[in-house]
């Protein structure tokens, strides 16, 4: 039995190199495209129940297989591991990946109707498949504190700025006569957009002074925006030196 667990464990563990591995992280994205597929079009044919037939089970047969290996990355006991593993994040979202297959079953079930939310949860289990994308997050995970101190700097920054925007500039809209910036919201989502360079359009000031709130804006928008992409990149760059020596080291201990 443990031979066969541990066999299950690297067949499912991405860091492990050898072929059996690897064709398997390639079936599991493979699953998870066709799954997600069927969300980019409003009809339903045969073809697409297929899809969702033939990813729902690759996603209870992932499940399985993982709950039953939880405790060999575990740092507990494994019967902790064990019960703790279906509220795990990634686990969660595994078992709300799975849920839409209820409808394939039975599509009067009441479920049914949030059964399109449920699978785009799928596009999260990539990350688990896809290396570069594990590895940002794992870079996001150890930079978490940076990243919410930047947040709430972002955060501030728009609350601060909708505030002197939505007293600074009192034009009224010519198209529907009434204040450009009518309640605060309308404040905070132009900040919000301004901060983030889209600058969708469809709200702007007009005056002088307002104006010019919106060109400090956009200029320390940049420099915020900028600071989450350079912690992130740099941890990146470190992370993989970390795993190349990581990986050199165990080549060496080998031969």
């Amino acid at each position: 039995m443990k031979k066969i667990r541990d066999y299950i464990h690297m067949l499912v563990d991405m860091r492990n190199e050898n072929k059996w591995s690897k064709a398997y992280d390639i079936i599991m994205l493979i699953a998870i495209f066709i799954g997600i597929f069927p969300l980019m079009f409003r009809s339903t044919n045969t073809l697409f129940w297929i899809f969702d037939l033939v990813s729902g089970i690759c996603y209870i047969i992932d499940y399985i297989m993982r709950w039953s290996t939880a405790d060999y990355k575990s740092k507990r006991k494994p019967w902790a591991a064990f019960l703790l593993y279906p509220f795990t994040p990634m686990a969660i979202i595994d078992l709300l990946s799975i849920l839409p297959i209820v409808n394939l079953l039975s599509p009067t079930f009441k479920l049914a109707r949030v059964s399109r939310l449920f699978k785009t949860m799928s596009v999260f289990k990539v990350i688990r498949y896809f290396e570069p994308l594990e590895i940002v997050m794992s870079v996001m995970r150890r930079q978490i504190v940076v990243l919410c101190t930047v947040f709430t700097l972002a955060v501030f920054y728009i609350f601060i700025t909708a505030l002197i925007m939505f007293n600074a500039e009192e034009q009224i809209n010519p198209e529907t006569g009434e204040l450009l910036f009518a309640t605060f919201f309308d404040a905070f989502y132009w900040s919000a957009c301004t901060l983030t360079t889209v600058g969708y359009g469809d709200i702007y000031p007009i005056s002088q002074i307002g104006r010019l709130i919106s060109i400090i804006s956009a200029m320390v928008g940049i420099a915020i925006i900028a600071l989450p992409s350079g912690i992130i990149t740099a941890g990146y760059m470190e992370e993989m030196r970390s795993r190349r020596e990581a990986k050199n080291k165990k080549v060496n201990t080998d031969n």
